[in-house]
């Protein structure tokens, strides 16, 4: 397994500039793969953008002290529970989830600027997951195809008739404009 550490010697090396002063910090694709965060996040405080995707990450930690973080990546992981986000609450506003373990949203209320929600390709399979988005007042991106709960809905049709109605604030839906009429939803 690669570590944090190695893993930002490694960017420090490729990118001929120390981690703890970039604003965009990309550990994804290690060979072999990063399967734990922790504490040596820490140093990067200047970070806004931080993609650890496609690892083997099972869990979220290490986020602390990261407090200029608007965009994480934690796309094609293991991540089955978005508990430690709570660290970056007050500046994450874009959130990149997809292919992993997830299930439930329900810490999506520690995240109350984020405005991007990607999770395609999880394990959701209640409503009730659904309308934790829509009881997220900030969000107005989110992209939800390839999960249980819709995979049943034949056509694209049905998907959004079934989908726009439950999340009133959302203005995209899976990369489409949500169009709405006055009075509508």
């Amino acid at each position: 397994m690669t570590t944090i550490v190695a893993a930002l010697k490694k960017w420090e090396e490729e990118n001929d500039y120390p981690a703890e002063e970039a604003e965009e910090v990309g550990l994804q694709f290690q060979i072999p793969p990063i399967e734990q965060m922790d504490g040596n996040l820490s140093k990067l405080t200047k970070c806004r953008k931080l993609s650890l995707s496609t690892n083997c990450i099972g869990k979220i930690s290490g986020l602390e002290k990261m407090e200029n973080l608007v965009i994480l990546s934690l796309a094609r992981n293991n991540i089955s529970s978005l508990a430690g986000l709570e660290a970056v609450g007050g500046t994450l506003e874009q959130l990149w989830m997809s292919y992993n373990d997830l299930q439930q949203l329900k810490e999506l209320t520690e995240l109350p600027k984020l405005k991007i929600l990607y999770i395609t390709h999880n394990r959701i399979r209640s409503w009730d997951e659904v309308a934790r988005i829509a009881a997220h007042g900030s969000l107005q991106e989110v992209s939800f195809r390839g999960n249980p709960l819709v995979e049943d809905l034949e056509e694209d049709e049905d998907y959004f008739d079934k989908m726009i109605p439950r999340l009133p604030n959302l203005k995209k839906l899976d990369g489409e404009p949500i169009v709405r009429l006055e009075g509508e939803f």
